[in-house]
């Protein structure tokens, strides 16, 4: 017997400990190289755990919603067994046939798989009712889900279906390590930062006009298409430049001062809500921007993320307008002092030059640390975002 262990992946320094999600595979059933056999989840992503080897999963170690550290053994692999396994098959091919007798009706196995034979225990399923389809008539794990939706059926159709006395039926279900990380970091923002938002509108046509004008020659060109959020990105950094407190951080009774600009762009995801960083937006243009939100809107769904990505970051940007919101208030995210906040774009009747007209507008709201923010500052900060937005040709010149 040769064992190779499956081990928890290094974890970020950030990161203490994980929950371990739904194990692919059960004791007793093949795996091969590099299979993924169990996700790990952190406060932040969600890591996957490939098997080191082929062969046999001879044992789990740390089972489903086990919370486990970097290096601890997960399961543990028996490499020869593989090879164990195909020696009777090798003998059976090899041995002479014997002599030709009547045809006997085959007897059903009662041998199951330990990952069949849990199955049917759960079920109350007698392994010999079973056809086995594995070598020598050996019960499956498919086998047994198959025989257990057959039996469930009929059982299913008289069974009531459960539901509470006063038909207000609940759920209970534990938080996702993400969600539970997300909600406490949340309460330390609101506990720990004095916050205040500041609110202003944006007429939105002038980028709506050159989007409108560029966007197939930008897709063409640059292989993604011309979003609104890089605008969005550009008019931020320009505002930090300009006003180097929004950018800051608080560090005991230090006040820290960073000079490079790394945005946070809010993304959903099935498992919760994430912060994907830019790093250096400063220096990428609105081509690399687009690529680089439309990589983490992607790998967001599928959980890829990086924690590399998802650490650090000077100020954010939240754009709930995708979702039809009109106004928020967003919380800062910690250590940062200040996020943006971005709305749905709206038709509404506006005043220039003493006349009604019609506007695309959008109302941003800037929300900030008012310990090192002064109310000025981040007034004045917003209003950079808005004139940059509003003559993005300027913005994009660096005029």
């Amino acid at each position: 017997m040769a064992i190779t262990e499956v081990l928890v992946p290094q974890l970020s320094e950030s990161v203490s400990e994980a929950t371990l999600l739904n194990w692919k595979k059960q004791p007793g059933e093949a795996v091969e190289a590099d299979e993924i056999l169990i996700e790990v989840e952190t406060d932040k992503v969600v890591l996957e755990v490939p098997a080191p080897a082929s062969g046999v999963l001879s044992e789990i170690v740390k089972g489903d919603g086990s919370t486990v550290t970097s290096g601890e053994v997960l399961a543990r692999i028996d490499t020869a067994a593989k090879a164990a396994a195909a020696a009777p098959k090798a003998e059976a091919e090899a041995a002479p046939a014997p002599a030709a007798a009547p045809a006997a009706p085959a007897a059903k196995s009662s041998v199951a798989s330990p990952a069949a034979g849990k199955i049917l225990s759960e079920k109350g399923i007698d392994p010999a009712t079973v056809e086995g389809t594995g070598r020598g008539g050996r019960v499956t794990k498919g086998d047994a889900l198959g025989a257990a939706q057959t039996t469930a059926a009929p059982a299913a159709a008289s069974a009531p279906v459960p539901v509470s006395l006063d038909g207000r039926p609940e759920q209970r279900v534990p938080m996702s390590r993400l969600r539970a990380r997300v909600a406490e970091r949340l309460i330390q923002s609101q506990s720990e930062n004095a916050i205040l938002t500041t609110f202003n509108e944006v007429n939105m046509q002038a980028i709506m006009d050159l989007r409108k004008k560029y966007k197939d020659s930008f897709e063409k060109e640059h292989g993604v298409k011309l979003g609104f959020t890089s605008f969005f990105v550009k008019a931020a950094v320009t505002a930090l430049k300009r006003y180097p407190i929004v950018n800051a951080s608080v560090d005991g009774k230090d006040i820290v001062y960073h000079g490079y600009f790394d945005i946070g762009v809010a993304v959903g995801s099935p498992r919760g809500l994430v912060v994907p960083v830019l790093r250096n937006a400063d220096q990428l243009s609105l081509a690399d921007i687009e690529k680089q939100i439309a990589d983490f809107g992607r790998r967001a769904q599928d959980g890829k993320l990086t924690l590399d990505e998802l650490t650090g970051g000077t100020f954010s940007i939240s754009n709930g307008g995708v979702f039809g919101s009109m106004l928020s208030t967003p919380i800062i995210n910690p250590p940062q002092s200040a996020i943006l906040g971005i709305h749905a774009t709206k038709e509404r009747p506006v005043v220039e030059n003493g006349q009604i007209v019609i506007r695309p507008m959008n109302y941003l709201a800037l929300s900030y640390d008012h310990r090192i923010i002064d109310g000025r500052e981040a007034v004045l900060a917003l209003v950079a975002m808005k004139e940059a937005l509003e003559d993005p040709q300027r913005m994009l010149l660096g005029v």
